[in-house]
């Protein structure tokens, strides 16, 4: 893990909160790190390239944690079984993460979070997209655009409402068309809901990344530490 001013942010127990929010990057080809056996256990029965998935984000989870709270990896209460979203035991926050075919991004905070990333150059259909998942009013704004602008505003909505909805806890299906947010907004709204959180998103690098959380806890976040 890089940059010490990151560290000496950090709480020494889950009890402190830190001044910043922490959040690391990882490269999908980094080692692989420890998961418990019940983890290796549900990897096993996963197909080869999503059991490495599976095996890489859990253990990243576990080692991230294990640094923020100087605690052996194994012994962080993770629950987090496959296809389900990633659990702590009570008292010990909120983990949210998310992967793309070549990064994992993971958050935690006191409380709700969640984060997203995807890469900036990944193909996509744009319009059949945004036409089936976004509202009528972001339609009406996007149509205006030309393909490359409609491409890569629709990956950067996409990033923000998928954050929103791990921080509700929500489903792509039921909500994703209910959250709406400029992609320069500190907020993100879900007037059916009447849901508000604070919003902050970045280009890094080579991806897209938003993440949903609560200001009150921290100053904006930025990418820090990050794990080769």
């Amino acid at each position: 893990m890089q940059d010490r001013q990151f560290e000496e942010s950090l709480p020494s127990s889950k009890e402190q909160t830190p001044s910043v929010l922490p959040l690391w990057f990882i490269p999908t080809h980094a080692p692989l790190q420890a998961i418990t056996a019940k983890e290796e256990q549900w990897a096993n029965q996963l197909p080869k390239n999503r059991g490495r998935q599976y095996h890489h984000s859990r253990g990243y989870v576990r080692a991230a944690l294990s640094k923020l709270w100087e605690l052996p990896a194994l012994e962080i209460p993770l629950y987090s079984p496959p296809g389900k979203a990633p659990e702590l035991s009570k008292g010990w926050g909120n983990i949210s993460f998310s992967h793309c075919n070549d990064a994992l991004l993971i958050g935690w905070s006191p409380n709700s979070i969640g984060v997203d990333l995807e890469r900036l150059d990944r193909p996509i259909r744009a319009k059949q997209i945004m036409q089936r998942f976004f509202s009528e009013e972001e339609n009406n704004v996007l149509n205006a655009l030309n393909e490359h602008e409609l491409r890569l505003e629709v990956i950067k909505k996409w990033v923000i409402k998928e954050a929103a909805i791990k921080w509700q806890r929500g489903n792509i299906a039921g909500n994703i068309s209910q959250w709406q947010a400029d992609t320069t907004s500190t907020l993100i709204i879900n007037k059916a809901m009447n849901l508000t959180t604070n919003l902050y998103t970045i280009n890094h690098f080579s991806w897209q990344i938003a993440i949903a959380y609560d200001a009150r806890f921290h100053r904006p976040p930025i990418i820090i530490c990050q794990i080769d």
